[in-house]
């Protein structure tokens, strides 16, 4: 019976939580939603299991019956210590979130918000979230396309989310020690907070923070995007200490690396850029505008990049990386606009994007068959998931991680075994995406 619950609010979120697990030795699994967890075989198996509930860019009462759905599910399956993930970058309904998976617990239940992941470079100093050193609303993520984040200071964006009152823990009782900690926790408690956020810089503080909790005996929802839930799970006992989980040094010549780059911002342009200047790597720029006008004519452009990429695999020397993108070539689509001009609901134009890539991968594997493949590589959390449902798969068995937020998993169900790596749009320097095309050459044949 798993013991570790997770609800995250996108995939890649659900991976990068799950890895920190895998790697400490916990049988971890992530799945696209509460329904497939429930129906999978063998879930009874696992320490620990995480559901995406897609829930980033949806108004707060959908946001809300999700996670609510999602939190459940975990319940009925049997979890014993719940954990929230949110985004490193605080998009979406974080305080909706907290409230929705809160509600569904005991009443003594208490939301501990941790956001930094220092792995990442991403830390809280006095409520205000740093990332890579820049102050949040100052990084590309204040100008999101579908979750903008326009406010710095974590406490008042949580207190214009959430129905439950938010204190705050700063840096200067961590840096005392557990006891300092344990006791400004209390004080805060005893003010009427439910929801309590938590200043951290480094690892070391997050494991400060973990032994506080546990030594206060708390019923503890952990709010996170990883290391305070794998810190908290290994206090209790439940996994063992964080290792890598590298194979052997190989390259596999006639297979190929599919990279699906469904994200937009600059870090992942630069990446592929970057990964397109190794002549063994091949770029196809799919158009977006017939993949949002939809119907023949989203299917005409998809399968015009299959045959496109079959032909180049059908090679007497195939590519070692083919890159298919809809935003990295050109100028930039408005997508709010396109929704605006369609007459779609919020997000629909990016769904449709999204879906094309996940078509065009999964004709292309049927074309020319699992051997020729050696891993799935995909950019945005929504690309991963289109990727996934196109190929039917039932979840992924998370492994390791190229970097922090850049994660390693295998398919479960469809292409049983296939390594996947999901990727933030906003993590990982300009050599990362050669990283991880390296990697999955190496996971290609680990038994």
């Amino acid at each position: 019976m798993p013991i570790i619950g997770a609800v995250a609010d996108d995939l890649t979120g659900a991976t990068t939580t799950g890895v920190l697990l895998a790697r400490s030795k916990a049988k971890t699994a992530v799945f696209f939603n509460e329904e497939a967890a429930e129906k999978a075989e063998g879930a009874e198996n696992l320490d620990a299991i995480l559901v995406s509930s897609n829930s980033r860019p949806l108004p707060a009462d959908e946001a809300y019956e999700k996670v609510k759905s999602a939190t459940l599910a975990l319940k009925r399956m049997g979890v014993k210590y719940f954990s929230k993930r949110i985004d490193t970058t605080l998009r979406g309904g974080v305080g909706t979130e907290i409230d929705a998976m809160l509600d569904q617990l005991d009443e003594n239940a208490i939301a501990v918000v941790v956001p930094a992941m220092p792995q990442s470079r991403r830390i809280l100093v006095g409520g205000y979230s740093i990332i890579d050193g820049v102050a949040l609303i100052n990084t590309p993520v204040a100008q999101d396309v579908r979750t903008p984040v326009k406010e710095n200071y974590m406490p008042r964006l949580l207190e214009g989310q959430t129905r439950r009152k938010v204190g705050l823990v700063t840096l200067d009782y961590i840096l005392k020690g557990r006891e300092d900690t344990e006791k400004r926790l209390m004080e805060v408690r005893k003010e009427g907070c439910k929801v309590i956020v938590v200043d951290a810089i480094t690892l070391e503080d997050v494991e400060t923070i973990a032994d506080a909790c546990i030594a206060l005996n708390w019923n503890v929802v952990a709010v996170d995007p990883g290391p305070f839930t794998a810190k908290m799970a290994y206090r209790r006992g439940l996994i063992g200490i964080e290792e890598p989980d590298i194979p052997d040094e190989k390259e596999h010549p006639g297979k190929t690396v599919l990279v699906a780059a469904g994200s937009a911002t600059p870090v992942t342009k630069k990446q592929m850029e970057v990964l397109c200047e190794d002549p063994r790597h091949v770029r196809i720029s799919v158009n977006p505008v017939p993949l949002i006008n939809g119907g023949e004519e989203a299917l005409e452009e998809a399968l015009k990049a299959v045959n496109t990429a079959a032909d180049m695999m059908k090679a007497q020397k195939a590519p070692r990386a083919i890159l298919f993108e809809t935003a990295l070539h050109g100028e930039l689509l408005n997508l709010e606009e396109e929704d605006r001009k369609h007459g779609y609901a919020d997000g629909m134009s990016a769904n449709r994007i999204n879906a094309g890539l996940g078509t065009i991968i999964s004709r292309l594997m049927e074309e020319v068959g699992r051997e020729k493949i050696a891993g799935l590589y995909t950019t945005g959390g929504d690309t991963m998931v289109n990727v996934c449902y196109q190929l039917g798969v039932e979840c992924i068995q998370v492994i390791d991680y190229v970097i922090p937020q850049a994660d390693i998993g295998r398919l479960v169900g469809s292409y049983d075994g296939l390594p996947v790596i999901g990727k933030g749009g906003l993590t990982g320097n300009d050599h990362t995406a050669c990283d991880i095309v390296d990697r999955l050459f190496k996971e290609a044949e680990r038994k």
